[in-house]
């Protein structure tokens, strides 16, 4: 008759060993059905990458994975002019700010130009940045978000008002509430030779660009802008802009181009590595081309009355207290206007170097809109550079 307790420590070490082969090849299943549906998936990938190419002109690189370290710069500038008068007196006020160039820097990881990434800002305006994109063969998208304000925009103003001696004093205008502006810019392509031109080798380069190549692409832009200072304390900037206090501008354009991918291999041997110079130029028609203003009147031609207002005994911080006390602005009139159809040009140019596993890419953009408005008129600029470096892996 054997020890109770030696039965029962055996069925226990029985049991335990029984459990963990159970969890070992659940394990092992569970490992491998992961690891054939990856495989499966990468082959896909694989597949689409090359799908419908010309071989002699695109391939997909031997290391499907890609760590990217990227960096780009943007800035953005709004210039104003406007004219009139004063008190009899004629002047010419042109309010322009122009932002410090932001600075991002980021890390993207993928597998074929699929993946993630994430991006810091390091220097430059406070505003904020986000982009969007999706490329491939015979495609690119990408949107923009950019937002900033500025509470000391450059002023040149012109006037018998103001002495030659007090001009530098209005070279910059310290506002209380800070013009904001906020941006979006998004644009898209499609390649007809998508056989041998590929979009992603210029600005993903998830594949290769062997040899050089070129197709008529198809283009859309839609771009939108919204300048707004529309706050009390800044009624005598309204007022100098005949009351104009906020815009907003839409625009749309669709058109047909020309891109070309140059690729310069060291060898005939050797053509995944070397340059390629990629360069884009698309004549878009603008049908859309939509500006509403919003007015407000001011009282400051009352408070010109006012004996305060010319005492120059007072204390400038008694006299700003005073002021922005009394300065009053309420909505006055809105209006939209639709400009004719224009023709513009949009173009791109990128740089990519590609060698061994390492790679090397830059490519820039700008878009310019303008609006009127009376004796207002202005303009808006943004351009982006965006740089990186990778490997393969």
């Amino acid at each position: 008759m054997g020890c109770p307790f030696m039965n029962q420590s055996y069925a226990m070490r029985r049991s335990l060993a029984v459990i963990l082969v159970s969890l070992t090849c659940t394990s092992l299943f569970a490992q491998t059905g992961v690891e054939r549906f990856v495989r499966k998936v990468g082959t896909l990938i694989d597949t689409m990458s090359v799908r419908g190419v010309d071989r002699r002109y695109i391939d997909a690189p031997e290391k499907a994975w890609q760590f990217i370290v990227k960096g780009n710069a943007n800035q953005s500038v709004v210039s104003m002019k406007t004219e009139g008068a004063i008190m009899d007196a004629y002047y010419e006020a042109s309010p322009y700010m122009k932002t410090e160039p932001s600075r991002y820097i980021g890390v993207w990881a993928g597998y074929r130009g699929y993946g993630l990434g994430y991006t810091v800002n390091v220097a430059g305006d406070k505003g904020s940045y986000f982009t969007l994109g999706a490329t491939g063969g015979a495609y690119g998208i990408s949107i923009r978000f950019h937002s900033f304000d500025n509470d000391a925009p450059n002023f040149d103003l012109s006037s018998d008002l103001v002495g030659e001696e007090n001009k530098e004093d209005w070279s910059q205008v310290q506002l209380r509430d800070p013009i904001k502006v906020h941006t979006v810019t998004a644009d898209g392509y499609y390649f007809f030779n998508g056989k041998r031109f590929s979009y992603a080798a210029a600005y993903d380069q998830s594949v290769i660009q062997k040899r050089s190549a070129g197709s008529v692409v198809a283009g859309a832009m839609y771009y939108y802008s919204h300048i707004d200072y529309a706050d009390h304390t800044n009624g005598d900037l309204i007022y100098l802009m005949h009351g104009l206090g906020r815009v907003k501008l839409w625009q749309a354009s669709v058109g047909v181009g020309y891109a070309y991918n140059w690729s310069i291999a060291p060898s005939c041997t050797n053509r995944e590595n070397g340059l390629l110079i990629s360069i884009m130029a698309v004549p878009m028609v603008t049908f859309v081309n939509r500006i509403r203003t919003y007015s407000y009147s001011t009282n400051m031609e009352q408070l010109m009355t006012d004996p305060t207002f010319w005492n120059n005994d007072i204390e400038n911080e008694d006299w700003d207290n005073w002021f922005y006390d009394h300065i009053k602005i309420a909505p006055q009139e809105e209006k939209t206007i639709n400009s004719n159809p224009s023709l513009d040009i949009n173009s791109r140019l990128s740089l990519t170097y590609n060698f061994g596993r390492y790679f090397m890419s830059a490519y820039g953009q700008f878009h310019n809109s303008r609006f009127s408005h009376n004796k207002t008129s202005g303009y808006l600029n943004d351009w982006l550079v965006n740089a990186s470096i990778g490997i393969r892996l």
